[in-house]
C-alpha cells in the first residue's frame, strides 16, 4: 500500500498537468477563432484583443497617445474622438490636402486638437518614435500604408494593422471604437451619418443605372475604379445606385498591391472599364467633368454620349465621417434639392 502512493501521486500530477494543458489549448483555440478585425473584451473592459493581419494584438489599457501613419484612418479616428496626437500626411497645399498635408475635410479639426503632422507622403520611423506613442496604427494597404516600418516599430509600441480597402468608414469606426474603448463615440457618429444617408436617399433621383464610380487621372490616361467593396461603392449602393460591372479583361494591374476596393484601368483597357450608363468622378471638381467628356478615347461610352458624367467633390478620395458627409451634400446638389446635412 505504501509503495502505491508515489505511483498514484505521479498519475494525479500527470492528470492535473494534462488538464492544465487542455485548458490552455482551449483558451488559445478560442482566441485563434477570432477573425481579422474582430475584438474580444474582458468582462471588466480591459484587456482587449483584436485579430490583425500581423496576428493577435492585445491592449492592457486604453491608449492615450495614438499615432496614425495613415491619413485615411486619421479622419475616422478624429470622428470618434480618439486621443490622436500625430498623423502621417500627404502632399500639402493641393485640392485634397491643406497646408500641413492633412485632408481638407478634417484639417481644421486636427488643428483644434493639436494633432501634429509626422511627415508628408514618405513614412518616417524616427518621426513616429519621437511622437512617443502608446499605440501605432498602420494601414494594411494603400498609398498611405507604412507597413514596411512594422519591424522597426514593433518594439516601440503596440501596432494595430488594419485594412480599409474592404470596409466602409462606418465599419472602421465600429472596429476602432471597440478596440480603443470608444464604442459610444463610434455609435453616436455612425448613427448621425446613417440618418443623413436615409434622408439623402429619400430626396435624390438617381441618374441612369448602372453607375461607374472612379478617380479619373489628371492626365486622362486612366482611372482607379471603385468596386462594390470600396467605401465609396458601399455608400452608393446604400443610396440605391447599382455599381457597374468591370470586365475581367480590365483587371490585373496590381501596382498598388492586392486591393479589393479599386480596379486600375489604364491605356487601351480604360474605355472598356467604363461600362456604366452614368459616371461619378470622385476626388474631382466640376472642371473634371468637361475633361472626361472631351477625352477622345471615351466618346463612345454610354455615359459620355448621354451626358451623364458628374463630379462629386475634391474630398471624396479618402472617405471618413467628414468627407462622406460632404459626399451626401454633393449628391443632393447633383440629383435632388439641396438641404442641410448635419
Amino acid at each position: 500500500m505504501v509503495n502505491n502512493i508515489p505511483i498514484f501521486g505521479r498519475f494525479l500530477a500527470l492528470f492535473v498537468f494534462c488538464f492544465f494543458l487542455a485548458a490552455c489549448d482551449q483558451t488559445s483555440s478560442q482566441t485563434s477563432l477570432l477573425k481579422i478585425g474582430q475584438v474580444e473584451k474582458n468582462n471588466s473592459g480591459w484587456p482587449r484583443s483584436i485579430m490583425t493581419r500581423e496576428g493577435l494584438l492585445t491592449l492592457d489599457k486604453q491608449p492615450s497617445r495614438i499615432v496614425s501613419t495613415s491619413v485615411t484612418l486619421s479622419g475616422t479616428l478624429l470622428a470618434i474622438n480618439a486621443p490622436l496626437v500625430a498623423s502621417g500626411a500627404t502632399m500639402a497645399n493641393t485640392s485634397v490636402a491643406a497646408e500641413q498635408g492633412f485632408m481638407r475635410q478634417w484639417a481644421n479639426v486636427a488643428d483644434e486638437r493639436g494633432v501634429i503632422p509626422l511627415y508628408q507622403t514618405e513614412p518616417n520611423a524616427e518621426a513616429i518614435i519621437k511622437a512617443n506613442p502608446d499605440l501605432i496604427i498602420i494601414s494594411a494597404t494603400g498609398g498611405d500604408s507604412a507597413l514596411k516600418l512594422y519591424d522597426q516599430l514593433k518594439d516601440i509600441a503596440p501596432i494595430l494593422v488594419i485594412g480599409y480597402d474592404d470596409k466602409s468608414w462606418i465599419q472602421l469606426a465600429d472596429i476602432l471604437g471597440n478596440i480603443l474603448g470608444l464604442e459610444e463615440q463610434a455609435k453616436t457618429i455612425t448613427q448621425r451619418f446613417e440618418k443623413s444617408l436615409k434622408e439623402t436617399k429619400s430626396m435624390i433621383t438617381l441618374p441612369p443605372q448602372p453607375t461607374t464610380a472612379m478617380v479619373y487621372y489628371q492626365d486622362g490616361t486612366g482611372a482607379n475604379i471603385w468596386t462594390t467593396e470600396s467605401a465609396q461603392g458601399r455608400i452608393l449602393q446604400e443610396l440605391g445606385f447599382t455599381i457597374a460591372d468591370i470586365p475581367e479583361s480590365v483587371k490585373g494591374n496590381i501596382s498598388m498591391g492586392m486591393r479589393n476596393d479599386i480596379v486600375i484601368a489604364t491605356g487601351e483597357r480604360f474605355p472598356d472599364a467604363v461600362t456604366g450608363n452614368s459616371v461619378l468622378l470622385f476626388s474631382a471638381s466640376k472642371d473634371r467633368e468637361k475633361a472626361f467628356k472631351e477625352n477622345h478615347y471615351l466618346r463612345e461610352t454610354s455615359a459620355v454620349k448621354n451626358n451623364q458624367v458628374f463630379a462629386v467633390g475634391d474630398d471624396t478620395f479618402r472617405l471618413d465621417y467628414y468627407s462622406a458627409t460632404n459626399l451626401l451634400k454633393q449628391l443632393q446638389t447633383q440629383f435632388g434639392h439641396q438641404t442641410h446635412v448635419q
